[in-house]
């Protein structure tokens, strides 16, 4: 059913009262797509704008009941806390809220550059290969810093990734399901989109470990350098590259980069011999 706030019309699964956002201003933007059984929303106060994530209401892809998507939006905010860092969206408070609990950011200025949102995908991909290094540069760095605080990334994917076309800037907008290490597969397949999925997060009981984030890292190469195609002639960059994050992309956990930070290494020595 469509629902409106402030003007705003959004899909929803059953009616629900969304008075109490009023605290953080006009809504101008809702995102309502997500299977996750959250659904979030854009407003602006005097000036300044909020992301609001919300769970506790019957959204229009909730997977279960929205009681559920609490309890996992919940047990995000330590993470959030944790992994503070200059490219992660920054969290200013969380608190119940409408029933249900909800999670307040500093609004991020920027464009999901994943392939769900074709318009904005086809944009990012048509900007210099420069500029999509200097992404998956920030792709690295972040996955360093969630290992050195003690934390695996779970379900990152491209659509956790926003790009500012006009600063140049990449926010990271969702961990909500990144879990502290060590860490053994209990689903057998785990949250996330299989593109980015090692073996092991499919396989119940499989250890997931660092070794399992940088294949996570290997196939954001493929899709943030070349358009998602594993592919040589899909490679814009030189030989050495391609046959590394083919590497962080093996099946066979013995085969990758044990780490993200020597994956790192190994990736800027190639990018010199490339220059």
């Amino acid at each position: 059913m469509v629902q409106h706030i402030d003007g705003v019309a959004f899909q929803m699964g059953e009616p629900f009262d969304f008075g109490f956002l009023s605290k953080y201003g006009r809504v101008f933007k809702v995102f309502d797509d997500q299977d996750s059984g959250n659904i979030c929303f854009g407003t602006e106060m005097d000036g300044q704008r909020y992301f609001v994530k919300f769970a506790g209401a019957p959204t229009a892809r909730c997977p279960g009941e929205p009681k559920e998507a609490v309890k996992r939006l919940k047990a995000s905010l330590p993470v959030y806390r944790d992994l503070s860092h200059p490219n992660l969206i920054r969290l200013i408070e969380a608190e119940d809220m409408g029933g249900g609990f909800g999670m307040v950011f500093r609004w991020a200025e920027g464009d999901c550059m994943g392939r769900m949102y074709p318009e904005e995908h086809r944009r990012f991909m048509a900007l210099p290969i420069g500029d999509r290094l200097e992404v998956f540069d920030r792709v690295l760095d972040f996955l360093g810093h969630v290992h050195s605080m003690g934390y695996l990334a779970v379900d990152f994917y491209d659509g956790s990734i926003m790009y500012d076309f006009a600063s140049g800037k990449t926010t990271f907008c969702d961990v909500d399901f990144f879990v502290k290490k060590p860490y053994i597969n209990t689903m057998g397949r785990m949250w996330g989109s299989s593109r980015f999925m090692s073996p092991e997060e499919f396989r119940l009981e499989a250890e997931i470990d660092e070794a399992t984030n940088v294949y996570t890292a290997g196939a954001m190469a493929f899709a943030l350098l070349g358009n998602y195609s594993r592919e040589r002639e899909d490679w814009p960059l030189g030989e050495g590259l391609f046959k590394l994050a083919r590497r962080a992309v093996s099946d066979s956990r013995a085969e990758r980069p044990g780490t993200i930070r020597e994956l790192r290494e190994l990736w800027q020595e190639q990018l010199e011999l490339n220059s």
